[in-house]
């Protein structure tokens, strides 16, 4: 029985289905496999668990392994990625290796000859494999090799050496692959930033990743000014200044992946600290569906989106998903039939069919002058990447009056606090009542790690704090913790929101100045939920956990 007869038996695929598979491999004359992938009739796992099933041996999750350096070097690269195998502990005379064909003789026997120890085998998707290739074999004997080349070519003082040399190294092969490695592994982590961090004795480098930092192996601290005049070169910077910050931006392909990095440098007592802000259009255009709005939030966020006119501000701190927010909102509009401008600093990602434009301080092209030039090209709607003073607020509240929709952000802690950090900047109550018409704050929790995620009961000090009922307890969940998140529990971050519609009711409070705390008292009796209550429902929903949320919402 083939592997198709074998998955209509299983109830994977249907008799039409694999028919139309078997006409399109007698026609292209591709395995039957291949055939059925490519259709996407059945994933690698599904076929992976069968061909398990049938040779009596175990299909795993390499995501729940940590292999070690030491079983590694038994079996070299190069064969790893031939048979697209890989070994994952021995015991004894024994190694158990994952391949993604256990069937496959000669891969075994090949094992078996390098290894010099007997081959057990389990099943694996070559997705996983190869993954699991690039992340044990990739970097770390790479990095220890591209060190020893370097050693061997560079014959001067780097520390010392002058800026014609340092271009000169910065060019050459082992840099250059050094630097590539450092990014295409804060890529493979998911990193939103990469921190080079310059100390007495050593280089620091930090990742962060949903939100945290955390320290990877540096590279020796001798190779600090090579590896930061690289990036220097290829973002642009001039590469002989030392005493000043600096601004520049790459624009790289790592694993098929467009990815946009700004990069920053400031002179510290050690040399130059460098970070980059790693910008991935995939990870940001993911549709306001998927941003972490509950659907009365995400129904009633949409319908601000349809006015034809009014201000519709996005709040938070820095780091909490604002620009996402606009983004995906911008991305939702109707392109088409209306013309959409924006005004950035700086203009992070690109969207088809809108202007962006980036401020120029030096040419005078500020947010508020920006704004009013806008204003002249017959916009529908505008987004202000930022209300930062008085001026470009009094500009936004103009373009609202006179039929514009504005997006923008401002850095406030919760939705009811924009209005009194408006009103602290000196725009009058009735400026504001008439032109916002919704605010929302958000804050990112991190998800919980699907890969070890289980039942938790919180302390019960915890519960009270937070007012929970104890009824409640056996709904909530963590992480405790593995490969798949480096052992924190948690792997990707999720928004929380806060949404403030500007009511009647409010409006009226507005206008008599009334403070934040009873503007967001009455807006709580109409129904607004607040930024912890939307937390406390994603943590009941087993999304994220009950400290996440005590710890992103503390302040508020």
């Amino acid at each position: 029985m083939g592997l198709g007869e074998r998955l209509v038996e299983k109830g994977a695929i249907n008799a039409a289905q694999l028919e139309q598979a078997l006409q399109e491999s007698r026609k292209t004359g591709l395995p039957i496999k291949q055939i059925l992938l490519r259709l996407k009739l059945v994933n690698e796992e599904t076929i992976g668990q069968l061909q398990a099933e049938e040779l009596g041996v175990p299909f795993v999750d390499l995501s729940d392994y940590i292999i070690d350096q030491e079983t590694l070097k038994l079996i070299p690269e190069t064969v790893a990625r031939k048979h697209m195998l890989i070994p994952l502990f021995k015991i004894g005379n024994s190694v158990t290796v994952a391949m993604a064909n256990p069937a496959d003789v000669v891969a075994i026997d090949e094992a078996r000859l390098r290894t010099r120890h007997e081959i057990e085998t389990v099943v694996a998707t070559s997705q996983a494999i190869e993954k699991a290739i690039h992340q044990y074999y990739g970097v770390t004997q790479s990095v220890e090799d591209i060190v020893k080349s370097i050693d061997l070519g560079v014959k001067v003082n780097l520390e010392e050496a002058d800026a014609q040399t340092l271009s000169r190294v910065a060019e050459e092969a082992p840099i250059i692959r050094l630097v590539n490695l450092l990014l295409t592994q804060a890529v493979r982590e998911g990193a939103s930033d990469i921190h080079i961090e310059p100390e007495e004795n050593v280089l620091m480098i930090r990742l962060r990743v949903d939100g945290t930092l955390h320290a990877i192996e540096p590279p020796p601290k001798r190779l600090q000014s090579a590896i930061i005049s690289r990036i220097k070169v290829i973002s642009g910077m001039d590469i002989g200044e030392r005493r000043k910050p600096q601004d520049g931006r790459i624009k790289i392909r790592i694993e098929g992946k467009e990815i946009d990095i700004r990069v920053s440098t400031f002179p510290t007592m050690y040399g130059e600290n460098v970070v980059l802000r790693l910008l991935e259009q995939e990870r940001i255009l993911l549709g306001l569906d998927r941003l972490g709005f509950t659907p009365e939030i995400l129904t009633q966020y949409q319908r601000l989106m349809t006015h034809p006119n009014g201000i519709i501000l996005v709040t938070g701190p820095t780091g909490s998903g604002k620009t996402t927010t606009l983004y995906n909102t911008l991305n939702a509009l109707d392109r088409e039939t209306k013309n959409i401008l924006t005004i950035e600093d700086p203009v992070e990602y690109h969207l088809n069919g809108i202007r962006q434009s980036q401020i120029n301080l030096k040419a005078g092209l500020t947010f508020a002058s920006g704004l009013r030039s806008l204003l002249r090209q017959d916009p529908d709607i505008i987004m202000v990447g930022e209300i930062r003073d008085t001026e470009t607020a009094e500009v936004a509240i103009q373009a609202a009056l006179t039929g514009h929709l504005v997006l923008s952000t401002l850095h406030t802690n919760s939705a009811t606090g924009t209005l009194t950090r408006l009103l602290d900047m000196g725009i009058e109550p009735f400026l504001i009542s008439s032109s916002v018409i919704g605010i929302l704050a958000q804050r990112l929790v991190r998800r919980i790690c699907e890969k070890c995620k289980e039942p938790f009961q919180p302390p019960a000090d915890l519960l009270e704090r937070l007012k929970i009922p104890v009824a409640q307890e056996s709904r909530f969940f963590h992480g405790k913790g593995c490969r798949q998140c480096r052992s924190c529990g948690y792997s990707g971050r999720v928004a929380i929101f806060e949404l403030l519609i500007l009511e009647e009711q409010i409006r009226g409070q507005l206008m008599n100045r009334e403070s934040a705390q009873k503007i967001q008292t009455l807006a709580q009796q109409a129904g607004m939920r607040t930024l912890r209550e939307d937390g406390l429902r994603k943590a009941a929903s087993g999304i994220t956990t009950l400290e996440e949320v005590l710890n992103v919402t503390q302040e508020t």
